[in-house]
């Protein structure tokens, strides 16, 4: 099997659950790129979120994620750059469902909304299940037709 990689970025506010990401992820066999940032000064979550979509996007990751205090704010901006497919999720459940069936290419976490052992399930779940195609194949070319 080839070893996949991932991007992961975060803003200040997220460091900590970032990294156990990176740790969890790294023991699981999969090359990560940790874009940072590496201190707590603060920062603005649209240009970590931006540049983790634009390594993806660029086919030099398989997968993103990245992590704000809720997620939202910089799944919005990872969501901006073309090609990117983020969805936040809070749950398992919908983790595995952005994956199998909207080809999600990145997932967005809130690190003041899910703790480390639930994040690092929705990890697994995200990153386990692949694209099942079919009818969500229409789909999704109809999202990415949006993008013009």
């Amino acid at each position: 099997m080839t070893t996949r990689r991932i991007v992961l970025s975060s803003d200040h506010a997220a460091i900590p659950l970032r990294q156990s990401i990176a740790a969890h992820l790294a023991a699981k066999g999969w090359q990560v790129q940790d874009i940072g940032p590496t201190t707590t000064e603060s920062t603005h979550y649209p240009k970590h979120g931006q540049a983790a979509a634009q390594i993806v996007a660029a086919g030099q990751a398989d997968l993103g994620i990245i992590v704000c205090g809720t997620g939202q704010g910089i799944m919005m901006a990872a969501n901006k750059v073309k090609g990117i497919r983020c969805g936040v999720c809070s749950d398992t459940f919908s983790a595995r469902m952005i994956r199998q069936h909207n080809n999600a290419n990145m997932l967005a976490l809130g690190a003041r909304v899910v703790a480390e052992g639930l994040a690092l399930d929705i990890v697994d779940a995200f990153t386990s299940a692949e694209f099942e195609g079919g009818r969500h194949a229409d789909r999704v070319a109809m999202i990415t037709a949006i993008e013009g």
